[in-house]
């Protein structure tokens, strides 16, 4: 489309009189495929201009994804660019726009080049511009051919420092050999003044972000004297000093610093012989942005665009990475979220496909389930397709049942792909367990690690020696046969790294048992005080001054505690980790899964923690799927926890994802407290929701009043409040308030 008449005639850049709208589907990809390919680094730089371009007068908003990760959010309707400094993960690079519900994704330029990978260094993540100026520059902007990188350098003269004249040799600063190769026509300006700073204000208060500041002497200066200056930030995170040489560039770097706002420092350093003022030649800052999402494994990806091609298939969804972000999985996939995700399921049914099922499906190691059924495929069953995904010489399709997904194993080899079969047997897949086997992995039952209101959790070892916890329903049992048997349904069809895994089952005569995977640090409850701390007392023992404090917990009981036992405390850093863990599990349930996950349930019990404290969701006794994403579930007796509970659930009945939403805002501000959702008085009289007291400590402004104290005074203050208006938004009174868990857990 070309942008609007009006418009068109006043602008010089041909890139930007044009742009590609992309009316259909969530999300659409370039793909770039740099002749360096992949652990290069490459500057990408987008360019957007709405200009009216379809006379609708209003600009879109929508996200801007590189790879599987976030970039950025464009609002467009002057000129925007994004640009960022990124290190391919692989020979291919997707650049992503992502339609959020506020109108259509649209762009106008993408571009990218390839950069010395000696200069802008990236530990982690990527390097996200936010300004490169060309201090005292003569040109509004400079870039390629004059920069051989094709960087944009913006003319920038603050008024209150003084432009410095150019030496009559400054043009040979063209030939520098730096490796920025910042250019000549960039370093021969600069500015001074006896006090310089330049002021930063990054995007997020956690943000961090690099200062690469070009400086190059370009004064004759009388004999002996030599430009000494320092950069520094203003709280000390960083500081370097540099000597400069006439008509020699160098760049000084930052390190990562941080804060709401990063004021950098030029002064003149008090060694010089005789005073010489600080200059600046050109700058540029670069916010770090994280890359938290692994994308899918590179030869489950090559399958599946083998795949598509082969069958032509052409499906809005079927677009960037195939599982990543979950909530963009491609439709008919199902993965499993480990490191990396992998591809467990392929549902290509009724979508009137011929020819031969492709021997490139055989490249998905992880795939259990391939239903191809209600088309007009022919010939057999690849042999590689048999060995890699199927059981013998059967193919497993995948129907709706209710709201779960229940396994037929087609065994009719004359008819595997048609809409009959002569044979049909009910099967689940994950592997049965005999009571007797069940049994013997546990030792008779022998260890109990847990118990509630199913009945008790006994450690078991399978015959390869992984260690399971096995969850046994009783008699007494007060969860019942249906919820355990939702749970066990439930665990079979959703795959994500924060969800407990499903082993397998037993569902023989009276004993019905769920194998789990074993999660060696217990639940998160278990490690938070539940209380608070009193004050550490002295005394003498043998000659040795001894540390105790007396912790009352959530029950009125006084526990004592050495001061060593800080140690084993939650650190502020594994909470912050914990609660995203959770949200991802959480997302993955009602955003991931097709239809959406209602947990019901959610509470720190229910919080499992594994060898690495890596947390992930479990007891889904509760939990109900929806038809549809909208669907709203009325109840006539609400389930759940008290303290937990959405209020709009309890006096409506009304359940929705947000009912979810509102648990982990609970979950939150215990892990911000350390202390449960229902708390005791003192004396154990009565019982105080946590909201009742936190609350009006926060309004307050005093969080530290609020902070678990067995944390000692370790933990950000920034993240802090920041976690605490999350759990806020979290926990409002009515549903529409509160954010989405995608939402969330991003932020």
């Amino acid at each position: 489309m070309e942008i609007s008449k009006e418009l068109i005639n006043k602008q010089s850049r041909q890139w930007l009189k044009n742009l590609r709208s992309f009316p259909s589907g969530t999300r659409n990809c370039y793909t770039l495929k740099p002749d360096k390919g992949k652990n290069n680094t490459y500057l990408i730089r987008a360019s957007f201009w709405y200009a009216d371009y379809d006379d609708e007068n209003r600009t879109p908003v929508f996200d801007l994804y590189i790879d599987v990760n976030y970039w950025a959010t464009i609002d467009a309707f002057d000129e925007v660019r994004r640009e960022i400094i990124y290190v391919a993960q692989r020979d291919e690079i997707q650049v992503c726009l992502v339609n959020i519900g506020q109108g259509v994704p649209f762009i106008s330029a993408l571009e990218l080049r390839p950069l010395n990978n000696s200069i802008y260094q990236i530990e982690r993540g990527f390097l996200m511009l936010g300004f490169r100026d060309d201090v005292g520059g003569l040109n509004s902007t400079i870039r390629y051919p004059d920069d051989v990188y094709d960087r944009i350098w913006e003319s920038w003269s603050p008024s209150t420092w003084r432009i410095l004249k150019p030496g009559k040799s400054a043009s040979d600063l063209s030939n520098n050999n730096d490796e920025y190769k910042v250019p000549g026509e960039v370093l021969r300006t600069a500015q001074t003044n006896d006090t310089m700073s330049y002021t930063y204000t990054p995007d997020n208060v956690s943000s961090k972000c690099i200062g690469y500041f070009h400086f190059a002497e370009t004064q004759i200066l009388p004999s002996g004297q030599q430009r000494e200056l320092a950069v520094s930030t203003s709280n000390s995170q960083f500081k370097e000093t540099v000597r400069l040489e006439y008509l020699k560039s160098v760049t000084v770097v930052s390190t990562p610093v941080s804060g709401s706002q990063i004021s950098f420092s030029f002064e003149a350093t008090t060694r010089q012989s005789g005073y010489l003022p600080p200059i600046i030649n050109a700058l540029e800052i670069f916010e770090i942005k994280e890359l938290p999402n692994v994308p899918t494994a590179q030869d489950d990806v090559k399958a599946l665009i083998s795949t598509k091609a082969e069958y032509t298939v052409n499906k809005n969804s079927w677009k960037g990475d195939p599982c990543v972000p979950s909530k963009f999985a491609w439709e008919g996939l199902n993965c499993s979220y480990g490191n990396p995700p992998r591809v467990i399921s392929l549902d290509l049914s009724n979508n009137q496909l011929t020819g031969a099922i492709p021997e490139t499906l055989a490249n998905l190691p992880k795939l259990r389930i391939l239903n191809l059924s209600g088309n007009k495929l022919n010939g057999s069953v690849p042999n590689g397709l048999k060995r890699s995904c199927c059981i013998g010489f059967s193919i497993i399709r995948s129907y709706l049942f209710g709201h779960y997904l229940v396994d037929y194993e087609e065994t009719d080899k004359r008819n595997l792909f048609g809409t009959e079969s002569s044979e049909r047997t009910l099967g689940l897949k994950n592997r049965p367990f005999k009571y007797g086997e069940v049994s013997r992995i546990t030792g008779n039952f022998e260890q109990v690690i847990g118990e509630g209101g199913f009945g008790k959790v006994y450690l078991g070892t399978l015959d390869n020696s992984t260690i399971v916890a096995v969850k046994m329903l009783s008699e007494s049992s007060k969860q019942g046969d249906k919820e355990f048997q939702a749970e066990a349904r439930l665990l079979m069809i959703v795959h994500h790294r924060n969800l407990v895994s499903l082993f397998g089952y037993c569902n023989e005569s009276k004993h019905m048992a769920l194998i789990y995977e074993y999660m060696a640090n217990g639940n998160l409850r278990q490690h938070l005080s539940g209380a608070f701390l009193c004050p550490v007392v002295l005394f003498l023992l043998e000659n040795e001054i001894v540390k105790l404090y007396f912790v009352l917990t959530a029950i009125g009981k006084v526990e004592i505690h050495s001061i060593e036992d800080h140690s084993k405390v939650l650190t502020w850093r594994k909470r912050l980790h914990i609660a995203v863990d959770a949200a991802q599990g959480l997302d993955y349930l009602h955003n991931g899964c097709k239809p959406p996950i209602i947990h019901r349930d959610l509470k720190t019990t229910n919080i499992l923690l594994n060898e690495d404290f890596q947390a992930k969701i479990g007891d889904f006794g509760l939990s109900r799927a929806f038809a549809t994403e909208n669907d709203i579930y009325v109840s006539t007796c609400p389930a759940g926890t008290p303290g937990y509970l959405d209020p709009e659930f309890q006096s409506s009945g009304n359940l929705t994802k947000k009912s979810d939403v509102y648990s982990f805002g609970i979950i939150l501000f215990e892990l911000i407290t350390g202390r449960p959702a229902i708390m005791r008085s003192r004396d154990g009289s009565a019982s105080v929701h946590i909201l009742e007291w936190l609350i009006p400590i926060v309004e307050s402004g005093d969080i530290h009043s609020i902070m678990d104290p067995r944390l000692q005074g370790e933990f950000d203050i920034n993240s802090a409040w920041k976690l605490v208006e999350i759990a806020m938004s979290c926990t409002r009174p009515t549903a529409i308030q509160r954010p989405d868990i995608n939402h969330i857990w991003q932020s």
